[in-house]
């Protein structure tokens, strides 16, 4: 996965320190991060191309109050979308990161 960035740097930094993923410096600083273990689910559209990318997590109102006593903001309150209950980090590069608390099965769950 890649996310482009207006400030790679402060993104790179916040992934690593704020959400603590573990990374290796790939040279010069250019950080490689680690995700958790993902899933993949295919939405019909009228046209291909468009991505979204969530984080999972098993308690939405415990990862919200965690990540915001770090100092991460989120772009409004936590919704009810029946099939989970969302709430979208706002990265420092202005780009943003959905975190979620899923309602239907995982592939985690087998």
């Amino acid at each position: 996965m890649i996310l482009y960035s207006s400030d790679a740097e402060a993104d790179r930094v916040f992934l690593r320190d704020v959400l603590e993923l573990p990374a290796v410096d790939a040279g010069g600083g250019w950080l490689i991060l680690q995700l958790p273990p993902a899933e993949v689910a295919v939405h019909p559209a009228e046209s291909s191309g468009a991505t979204e990318l969530y984080l999972v997590c098993d308690d939405i109102e415990e990862s919200v109050a965690d990540l915001g006593q770090r100092g991460v903001t989120f772009d409004g309150p936590v919704s009810d979308q029946g099939w989970g209950r969302p709430a979208t980090i706002r990265l420092p590069g202005g780009g943003r990161l959905g975190i979620y608390e899923a309602r239907h099965p995982t592939a985690f769950d087998r």
